[in-house]
């Protein structure tokens, strides 16, 4: 996967004054691509089923659909997506992190509170 940074911005002055457009544009494909594929699947049912939902989805087998938008519509729907995409592998990370530390803590269990310490 490539990005087309075009899609970010309709002037190239705009993609200039966009930090993050610039530092994505140095960045190696392949490590863009590395990236992208990093989210689990159950990330990614979750931004199809929200991108579906935005969109509208009919049975594919009954209907021969077509999607009309203009530009700047497609970008803020492609904007939704990786924000929706960030926003659960942040809440992914949190939930191993939690599985992690319940872990250890079963591992090492708190002292008991009539336990006194030794002066």
């Amino acid at each position: 996967m490539v990005l087309n940074f075009d899609f970010f911005a309709s002037e190239p002055e705009e993609q200039n004054a966009n930090a993050l457009i610039q530092y994505l544009q140095q960045q190696h494909p392949e490590t863009l691509t590395r990236i992208a594929q990093s989210a689990s699947p159950e990330i990614q049912q979750i931004i199809t089923q929200n991108v579906q939902g935005l969109v509208g989805m009919l049975p594919s087998e009954d209907f021969n659909m077509a999607i009309t938008t203009d530009r700047e519509n497609l970008a803020n729907l492609l904007a939704s997506a990786m924000m929706t995409g960030y926003f659960l592998g942040q809440m992914e990370q949190r939930k191993n992190l939690e599985a992690t530390l319940s872990n250890t803590e079963s591992l090492h269990p708190n002292p008991s509170p009539n336990r006194q310490a030794k002066d």
